[in-house]
């Protein structure tokens, strides 16, 4: 039995591009759209990647509070490499806790601080949330493994949670914030938390263990009184 061969075709004779131009027609295709497609996707920068996960509000937010500068300077100083010429990723670091009233600027400072490391170099994969939401994902319910999530939360390298107190206090509150501060605390994460209640409130809020923990692994700023919100207004 003898095989039958051919000559190899090139992928842009003649005879090949004619037949691509025949099936793009059948289909009422432009071929020269499809020659216009750019076959490179356009460059993705890791600033890109950030922003895709900050709310518009704060895409442009910029950190300057002396504190929260120095908080993220220290932060990507802890960055180490996984492996020898590897890009240094935020794996432990110093944590913050910014507390002030209602628009002071806490949550700007934070998403200005996850900006700041991003553009200093390292890696740094992070999540943010309301304490409202983190506890709605966090209760027990049908379907949802919530020890699950509060395990992917607690090893999360850099976290920020807003508004801690904001959310109505109850046993479980309570419980489920001292293990996922006390977790996050053992191993020694970064964790940027705000909240609008002074830091004496915290005691009767949230309890003497988690105020405790709160008091050994962050750095405590206080806000002042101002309502940047209205400040832009008024301009």
């Amino acid at each position: 039995m003898r095989t039958r061969s051919r000559e190899p075709q090139l992928l842009g004779s003649e005879g090949t591009l004619d037949r691509m131009a025949r099936i793009l027609a059948a289909r009422n295709i432009d071929p020269t759209a499809v020659a216009a497609v750019v076959d490179e996707p356009e460059p993705f920068s890791p600033l890109d990647a950030l922003l895709a996960g900050v709310p518009p509000r704060y895409q442009a937010a910029v950190a300057d509070h002396p504190q929260v500068l120095a908080w993220a300077r220290e932060v990507a100083q802890a960055a180490v490499a996984p492996s020898r010429g590897a890009r240094r990723q935020v794996t432990t670091g110093p944590s913050l806790l910014m507390a002030g009233v209602v628009g002071a600027g806490k949550t700007h400072q934070a998403y200005g601080a996850v900006r700041l490391l991003v553009q200093s170099g390292v890696g740094v994969r992070w999540r943010a949330t309301t304490a409202a939401d983190l506890y709605a994902d966090l209760r027990p319910r049908p379907g949802v493994d919530s020890e699950r999530e509060l395990a992917a939360v607690s090893r999360c390298p850099l976290l920020i949670i807003d508004d801690l107190g904001a959310a109505k206090s109850s046993e479980w509150v309570e419980e489920v914030t001292y293990r996922l501060i006390n977790r996050r605390y053992n191993l020694e994460l970064p964790t940027l938390i705000t909240t609008n209640l002074s830091i004496r409130d915290f005691r009767a809020y949230l309890g003497d263990r988690v105020a405790s923990r709160l008091a050994q692994m962050t750095t405590r700023v206080e806000f002042e009184p101002v309502d940047r919100r209205r400040f832009r207004a008024a301009a």
